[in-house]
């Protein structure tokens, strides 16, 4: 294992290691994102970054108490892992996540939490539970379409998070036409935010509505377990995380066939 450093991040040093890969400020959603965060810390939110002895960005993990998740669960007494990721292929697969994920534990343990959990996926985008069954997560809950709430609880006694569920009642307000779900908590959710608009109104006749949540409440009674970006069409969801706009174009013409 190479030589590597876990820096603590706040508003001021963060910009020295950049957010999930962005680093530019001219990128909305790195912006968007940094103005997330910075309303997060109070809350408790961390993100420390893994770094190489040159002080590259290697990777990072992003956590808040339970209460403050913007995920849909309920896991009030848990700490609760957003993203955690190794940006570097060469370091991926020889135990950094690992590293990553015991700074998650200790401050769990160290804030009297019950345990930690993070939602997890069998596609793309998100992570896979590997990482976490092998450290002593367990599944506690799913949802479609693919998507496992894990858990590493400190008691047995410990009660299980779940996912808030009701997935069709929370997409009900979005039965008609297309509609975007936004957050500034993912970075990547800028982008598609400004190309799939004009995309779907030129190709397809439709003015796309855009959601933007700015608190975890209104993630807690999201349509998708992803939570804080999904795209929405007639009541159903067409993507679960952000895309491209050839993706959605993809998806469009298949489903107007």
């Amino acid at each position: 294992m190479k030589k590597v450093e876990i820096i603590d991040t706040n508003i001021e040093n963060i910009r020295d290691f950049g957010i999930c890969g962005f680093k530019n400020e001219k990128q909305e959603g790195y912006r968007k994102k940094l103005e997330w965060m910075e309303k997060r810390l109070a809350e408790g939110l961390r993100y420390k970054v893994l770094v190489s002895e040159d002080r590259k960005a290697l990777g990072a993990i992003e956590y808040i108490p339970g209460k403050h998740a913007w995920r849909p669960v309920i896991a009030p007494d848990y700490m609760f892992i957003h993203c955690i990721f190794i940006l570097k292929k060469d370091y991926k697969g020889k135990g950094y996540g690992t590293l990553l994920l015991e700074e998650c534990l200790k401050d769990a343990k160290e804030s009297g939490m019950k345990g930690v959990a993070v939602v997890t996926s069998k596609g793309t985008w998100m992570a896979g539970n590997e990482l976490f069954l092998k450290n002593g997560f367990e599944i506690v809950d799913e949802a479609p379409p693919g998507f496992q709430l894990v858990a590493r609880k400190f008691t047995d006694d410990a009660p299980d998070p779940e996912f808030t569920g009701k997935w069709d009642q929370n997409l009900e307000k979005y039965e008609k036409g297309l509609t975007i779900v936004t957050s500034g908590q993912c970075p990547a959710s800028a982008k598609p935010v400004s190309e799939i608009p004009p995309v779907a109104e030129e190709l397809y006749g439709l003015k796309a509505q855009i959601v933007e949540f700015d608190n975890n409440e209104e993630v807690q009674n999201a349509g998708c377990p992803f939570g804080v970006f999904y795209i929405v069409y007639n009541g159903k969801v067409i993507a679960d995380h952000p895309i491209s706009k050839t993706r959605f174009k993809n998806i469009m013409e298949k489903l107007l066939k």
